[in-house]
C-alpha cells in the first residue's frame, strides 16, 4: 500500500483526513521516497502539491532538525507570490495535523517551521529567516537568488529537496533560465545534491520539461522520473451549418428592405440564421461561452441576442394572455439563476452578457461552450 512508505503519525493523519490517495500521490510517492528527481503531471485539485510535500514533512517529523542547528531542508519555489502565500496557508494544516497525530500515538515530535520569503517580506522577517532558517522555505526563484548572494545562504547548505510548482510557466523563459542557474548555485553549496520535484497541470512535452527540471551534470542530463497522472477531458464537438445552401450567401436579397435608400442593395448574410440557433443553445444550457474575433462583433452579437430574446418574451407573454411567461432580459445580471451567456473577444473590454431569468430550467446544470 502507498501509505506504507510513511511513518505511523503521517499514516494516521492522512487516513483520517482523506478517503484514499489520489493518482499523482499513488504514482509519485514511491519515486519521491526513493530520492529520484521527479516530474509530476496532474490536474489542478488532484493533490499533486501534497504529493510533493508529504514525504518531506514525514522526514521532518520523524527526524526533526536540531534546535541548536537550524537549517532549511525543503524549498518550495513558486513563480507567483500569491501562490506562495496560499501554499503557506495550506501547508500549515498538514504540518499541525501530523504533529497532533504523533502526540496521540505517543510519539511526540517537534512541529516543523515554515517561512515565506518573497519581495513583499519585511526586512525584519528577512533577518529572522537569515538568523534562524525555517525547516520549509516558501519563496520565488528571484528571492532564492538573492538569498544565495547574501548571508542567508549559510542556512541553505543542507537542503534535501526543492519543489518547483507551475514549472511550465518557467520552462522556455528567461526566468526559467535564471532559475536553472540558481538551482545549480544551490547545488554547488550543498554536499548532497537536493532532490528536485516539479509540478504542473499543463506541462508539455514532458521529456523536455524533465530535462529542464533536472539540468545537466558533467555534460549529461540528470535522470528524472516522469509521473504522468494527467487526465484527458472528453470533448463533444459538433459542426453546425444553420442554412441549407452556403452558396446562396452573398447574393442580393429580393424585395424592399428597411434602411436608407443610399445604402444600396442588401446581400444575404449567415448571421440571421445563426442568432436563433445561438439563443436556443443559451436557453437550453446553464452557461454558454461564445467566442468571436473582434470587440465590435461581440457587442453586436450580444445586442442582437438580447433583442431576439425580448421578441420571444413578448410573444410568450401575448400567448399566455398576461400570465407570468417568458424570460425578461437583463444584461450583466450575473447574480441571477438560469441561463447565462457571455460573448467575448480577445480585445478588452469586449464582453457583454445575456442573462434571462430562470423559468422552468432549474434542473439544467450543464455547461455549453
Amino acid at each position: 500500500m502507498t501509505l506504507d512508505w510513511f511513518s505511523p503519525p503521517v499514516r494516521e493523519w492522512f487516513s483520517t483526513s482523506f478517503p484514499a490517495p489520489t493518482p499523482p500521490q499513488e504514482m509519485g510517492w514511491p519515486a519521491i521516497a526513493n530520492g529520484d528527481n521527479t516530474l509530476i503531471l496532474a490536474p489542478t485539485g488532484s493533490g499533486k502539491t501534497l504529493s510533493a510535500f508529504l514525504w518531506g514533512i514525514d522526514r521532518l517529523t520523524s527526524d526533526p532538525t536540531p534546535a541548536d542547528d537550524p537549517h532549511t531542508r525543503i524549498i518550495y519555489l513558486s513563480p507567483l507570490r500569491a501562490l506562495a502565500v496560499d501554499v503557506d496557508k495550506n501547508l500549515r494544516g498538514p504540518v499541525k495535523g501530523i504533529t497532533l497525530a504523533a502526540e496521540r500515538l505517543g510519539t511526540p515530535t517537534i512541529e516543523p517551521t515554515v517561512g515565506v520569503r518573497t519581495g513583499d517580506t519585511s526586512q525584519k522577517e528577512r533577518r529572522q529567516i537569515a538568523k534562524r532558517p525555517p525547516d520549509i522555505l516558501i519563496t520565488t526563484p528571484e528571492s532564492l537568488y538573492l538569498m544565495l548572494t547574501s548571508k542567508a545562504r549559510e542556512g541553505l547548505t543542507r537542503v534535501e529537496a526543492v519543489i518547483i510548482d507551475e514549472i511550465h510557466a518557467l520552462a522556455g523563459t528567461k526566468r526559467g533560465a535564471h532559475m536553472s542557474l540558481t538551482l545549480e548555485r544551490l547545488e554547488a553549496i550543498n554536499e548532497t545534491p537536493p532532490q528536485r520535484i516539479g509540478l504542473s497541470a499543463t506541462q508539455r512535452p514532458l521529456e523536455e520539461i524533465a530535462r529542464f527540471l533536472g539540468g545537466r551534470s558533467k555534460d549529461e542530463w540528470r535522470p528524472v522520473t516522469i509521473i504522468d497522472a494527467g487526465v484527458r477531458k472528453a470533448l463533444e464537438i459538433e459542426i453546425v451549418v444553420p442554412i441549407e445552401d452556403m452558396g446562396d450567401l452573398g447574393t442580393f436579397v429580393d424585395g424592399p428592405q428597411s434602411g436608407p435608400a443610399a445604402a444600396g442593395p442588401v446581400r444575404k448574410s449567415i448571421w440571421p440564421s445563426i442568432h436563433p440557433r445561438l439563443l436556443e443553445l443559451i436557453q437550453t444550457h446553464r452557461s454558454t461561452l461564445v467566442f468571436v474575433n473582434a470587440r465590435r462583433m461581440a457587442e453586436r452579437l450580444a445586442n442582437r441576442l438580447n433583442e431576439l430574446a425580448d421578441e420571444q418574451a413578448a410573444i410568450e407573454e401575448a400567448k399566455s394572455l398576461g400570465s407570468a411567461g417568458g424570460p425578461s432580459i437583463s444584461p450583466n445580471r450575473s447574480g441571477e439563476a438560469g441561463a447565462q451567456a457571455m460573448v467575448t473577444s480577445p480585445y478588452p473590454p469586449a464582453n457583454a452578457s445575456y442573462a434571462p431569468e430562470a423559468k422552468g430550467r432549474g434542473d439544467q446544470n450543464d455547461e455549453h461552450v
